[in-house]
């Protein structure tokens, strides 16, 4: 049993006895107190019945003390009630099995607070003390007889009512304590569930039969809410029709015709969800709404795909392993020969830096399907980028692309992975190269490399017709392309290359036409902290 409810329980006990404490007053004191039996002994009844007073409502006080302890108050409040029952029969023999009645209730509320043995004590001063008082009125010689069959009547009932209602108390309070501790239980799985429920990608929403939504958890939300009146404040006293009214026209056809829509629902911007529609209950008029995003589905497949791309592309890199380190050694024996001219040397001077390229190339794939960190170091932008620029020439004609330096400075510092800002690059100039050119011209493509504070940028800039909008928000997606002969995974590599350096790639549309992806690299101090 709770402390708060054993408190109350008890108060409740200590009112009693001060109502029995004013009965007794008002047998001792009141002219109609002789109808019920004579006091043959008026000075101990008139002491008792004040004492008792007294008595009672000090104990109805300390029962509302918060620190009480139970079991005491409980065994000094009912050595009292023995005490006085004793001294009201002596003095008032003609009320002594009423009293003795009133007695074997208070024993019986005393032992719910005690344990058993001393319930059972209790019993038997309650019993003695009858007993004593028959003995002491045979001895004095009291014209009051009565039979002994019921004193030990009295005292078999004491007994009984001590340790039935002890048992009683206990499997009250063990039923109590099962039921705090279920109830605690059912309200850790409420707060589970609603914290599973709230942070849930799929939304949850509770309309009711008028439309007025009810409860919405966090993904809701972010799929109904406004910009204007965030969180819940923007589901306050509103209705489903006023938030997403193409999401109401969808449940109005479900409940009218018990058949649901399967085709997705665009609510927001961007933000296409699958709606599901649950009745509450049989006979309620309440609706569960969930609402599936999309796009969360479409990224597990592509999370799938690309593990099972990461797996292929690890196995293909380690078979092209194999023919570009026999092409590299071969042009290192062709270059030891006297025989080969220095135009056709050149050549093979070419076909070893791209067989380096190339390996460099794989070793990044094999690295980014193996999650590996990179490995960055100071490097300078500039030198990086004319050294980018010459190796490029080398495989590109001059009619096909005009590549250029464009910086301020003769240096500027930079933390990256070389080998990572190679492969980033040459994805970027690829695209500008193929789709970053006006018809009939070559691609005139700019590196431009600013400062811009402690986080320098280097883009790449083209003068071609630029990117459609519609195109620019999923340009950094695998396996998105515009291209028949592509394969959608340059940039979404580039882009992972950038995050290993802990560096941004962004699309920045540029307003007289053309296309610009700028990487902005990380501060100097942060990856090198580590």
């Amino acid at each position: 049993m709770s402390p708060g409810l054993m408190q109350r329980e008890l108060a409740l006990f200590s009112l009693y006895r001060l109502l029995e404490a004013a009965l007794l007053a008002l047998l001792v004191f009141s002219p109609w107190g002789e109808l019920l039996g004579e006091v043959v002994d008026p000075a101990v009844a008139i002491s008792v019945s004040l004492g008792y007073l007294v008595a009672s409502v000090g104990l109805l006080l300390h029962a509302r003390h918060a620190r009480v302890d139970h079991a005491a108050h409980a065994v000094v409040g009912v050595a009292v009630d023995i005490a006085v029952a004793g001294l009201v029969s002596h003095a008032i023999p003609e009320v002594a099995p009423g009293v003795a009645m009133l007695l074997l209730f208070n024993i019986s509320a005393a032992s719910l607070f005690v344990s058993l043995r001393s319930s059972l004590l209790i019993a038997a001063a309650a019993a003695a003390a009858l007993l004593f008082e028959r003995v002491a009125s045979l001895v004095g010689g009291s014209p009051f007889d009565r039979p002994l069959a019921e004193t030990l009547m009295f005292a078999l009932g004491f007994f009984a009512a001590a340790s039935l209602t002890r048992q009683l108390g206990k499997q009250v309070r063990d039923t109590q304590a099962l039921a705090e501790r279920r109830g605690a239980e059912a309200a850790n799985m409420a707060e589970i569930n609603e914290l599973v429920i709230r942070r849930m990608q799929t939304g949850v929403l509770l309309v009711d039969g008028t439309g007025q939504i009810r409860l919405a958890n966090e993904a809701a939300l972010l799929l109904l809410g406004d910009a204007d009146t965030p969180g819940e404040d923007a589901m306050h006293g509103r209705t489903l029709s006023q938030l997403a009214p193409r999401l109401a026209l969808r449940l109005a056809d479900w409940l009218r015709s018990g058949s649901t829509d399967d085709a997705p629902l665009t609510l927001r911007e961007h933000t296409d969800v699958m709606p599901r529609f649950v009745r509450l209950l049989a006979n309620s008029d309440h609706t569960l709404v969930f609402l599936d995003d999309t796009s969360l589905v479409s990224r597990r497949a592509e999370s799938l795909t690309l593990a099972t791309m990461g797996r292929f592309s690890a196995g293909l890199a380690h078979e092209i392993r194999n023919p570009l380190a026999a092409i590299s050694y071969a042009t290192q024996l062709l270059e030891e020969s006297e025989d080969i001219r220095d135009a056709d040397r050149r050549l093979l001077q070419i076909i070893h830096q791209q067989c380096v390229r190339t390996n460099g190339i794989v070793e990044s794939v094999l690295s980014l399907a193996r999650r590996e960190r990179a490995r960055p170091e100071h490097v300078d932008l500039v030198a990086a980028a004319h050294a980018f620029v010459q190796d490029y020439r080398m495989i590109v004609a001059d009619d096909n692309a005009e590549i250029r330096v464009a910086c301020d400075q003769a240096s500027l510092s930079a933390v990256f992975d070389p080998r990572h800002l190679h492969q980033v690059l040459t994805a970027l100039v690829n695209n500008a190269v193929r789709y970053g050119r006006m018809p009939g011209a070559p691609a005139r493509i700019t590196l431009r490399i600013e400062p811009d504070g402690d986080c320098p940028t280097l883009s790449v800039l083209d003068r071609g017709p630029g990117i459609p909008d519609a195109v620019a928000s999923q340009l950094f997606r695998p396996f998105f392309t515009t291209s028949e002969s592509g394969t959608g995974l340059g940039l979404y590599i580039a882009h992972e290359l950038c995050r290993a350096n802990e560096a941004r790639l962004d699309y920045v549309a540029v307003p007289g036409g053309g296309a610009c992806f700028r990487i902005t690299l990380a501060a100097r101090q942060t990856l090198l902290r580590r």
